[in-house]
């Protein structure tokens, strides 16, 4: 039988992905202890603040210049899926909603027609390390639903499906299920408009974490017409039906069939994004993915011309105090609150 692996391809920033996934990031930074402005208690000389991405004594400032971060910037034509594994997320948007999650937790957001937002990153620990693991996924949107009004979500870690699988030597496989059925495990509905709430669509996000040398079968997708790549990005060695990977790698495999994984002596934490493909044209130009360079035009027009309705904070750059807890306060003015 041939090969259930299709292709692999290095683990970059961003990661390569397929239709209708645009790309990944996965952000690792070893922040310090954090100062009263959340900041980080460490020298900044030497760094190009505003465009820190080189990754200096472990962290990158991005394009914060006090917090780390990413200042109000705009989207148009596609979702942000950001997951964050340790540390925390300050967000503010043009819709008037604001938010603090992390540890776990999943901000889904549909930029659709437009929205501008700001994601920074506090340093809330004064005397310990501060470290940030996220991933944040970029997935299209069909042409027919390009312009449609923005959505903000979140998926609390509370909230997330989570698969425990043990074989036969008693190692464990426990997958967070973030988007898309896993046996009897279903998380929370994407927001209405997203690819994903289409039942045909087939699309799943699931973070996989293997103890050494656990065993597990990844039970093939709905639909022949799949797309699906593994995310190898952690541990040492990764078996995927029996092809061996020594080095993190993107993984393409045959969606259509089940695959018997093993993990190394190491434990192995994989990322799964799959999807039946949109098919249609993309044409992207920094924050803005449309069809045609003509639409491009228009999102950056229309850009100029509203602000997608406007900063409504009085900074570009906004966090909230050490103390805030995770919560979100929805663009309606309902309030969520989580413990921590």
């Amino acid at each position: 039988m041939a090969s259930v692996v299709l292709a692999t391809r290095p683990l970059g920033f961003p990661w390569p992905t397929s239709d209708p996934f645009l790309f990944c990031v996965h952000h690792d930074d070893a922040y310090p202890e954090g100062d009263d402005r959340l900041a980080p208690r460490a020298s900044l000389a030497g760094r190009n603040l505003g465009q820190d991405f080189e990754g200096k004594d472990g962290f990158r400032m991005y394009h914060g210049r006090v917090v780390p971060g990413f200042p109000q910037h705009p989207h148009r034509g596609f979702e942000t899926v950001t997951i964050v594994r340790s540390g925390f997320i300050d967000h503010s948007d043009s819709l008037g909603a604001t938010a603090r999650f992390g540890r776990g937790d999943v901000q889904w957001l549909t930029a659709g027609g437009g929205i501008v937002h700001s994601e920074m990153f506090p340093l809330l620990e004064r005397d310990r390390p501060n470290p940030l693991e996220l991933f944040q996924i970029w997935l299209n949107l069909p042409a027919s639903d390009k312009l449609v009004a923005p959505h903000f979500a979140m998926l609390w870690n509370e909230a997330v499906p989570r698969l425990r699988a043990v074989d036969a030597a008693g190692k464990a496989t426990e997958v967070a299920v973030i988007a898309g059925q896993l046996a009897d495990h279903r998380p929370p509905a994407p927001p209405p408009h997203s690819w994903a709430s289409r039942p045909d669509s087939d699309v799943a996000i699931w973070s996989i974490r293997m103890d050494p040398g656990a065993r597990w079968v990844l039970p093939r997708a709905a639909s022949e017409e799949t797309l699906r790549t593994l995310y190898f990005f952690r541990g040492d060695a990764l078996s995927v039906e029996g092809e061996p990977f020594s080095s993190h790698r993107a993984i393409a495999v045959e969606a259509s069939r089940d695959i018997t994984l093993e993990a190394g002596s190491e434990a192995v934490e994989i990322l799964v994004l799959q999807g039946r493909p949109i098919g249609e044209p993309v044409t992207a130009h920094g924050p803005f993915v449309m069809n045609t360079h003509q639409e491009i035009q228009q999102a950056i027009a229309d850009y100029q011309r509203t602000r997608f309705g406007g900063w409504p904070w009085p900074d570009d750059a906004p966090v909230h105090g050490r103390d805030a807890g995770r919560f979100a306060r929805h663009a309606d003015g309902r309030i969520e609150r989580k413990d921590g």
